[in-house]
């Protein structure tokens, strides 16, 4: 293997976890944004609303593209065991 190959497969990866754990964070974040606002506007500093939001957002997010989630990893794991065999 080369530098190139090296750095290709290198940034793939990155690429596949971006691709993996983007929805997740992006729609946590969301959550917590809002449910910032709302406790601000309410005056209710509860630690726990904003926890159980979140947590109840990525399992959802889970159980909705865990399918998509497991074929990319997949298939960059088939990439990966391509190139060892070479």
């Amino acid at each position: 293997m080369n530098v190139e190959q090296v750095t290709e497969t290198l940034r793939q990866g990155v690429f596949v976890v971006l691709k993996i754990a983007g929805p997740m964070l992006v729609l946590s974040m969301a959550v917590g944004v809002l449910v910032a606002i709302f406790q601000a506007v309410t005056q209710i500093h509860e630690q726990t609303l904003s926890f159980i939001l979140k947590l109840t957002v990525v399992v959802l997010v889970c159980l909705v593209g865990g399918g998509w989630m497991m074929e990319n990893l997949l298939d960059y794991a088939r990439s990966l065991f391509e190139l060892m065999r070479l």
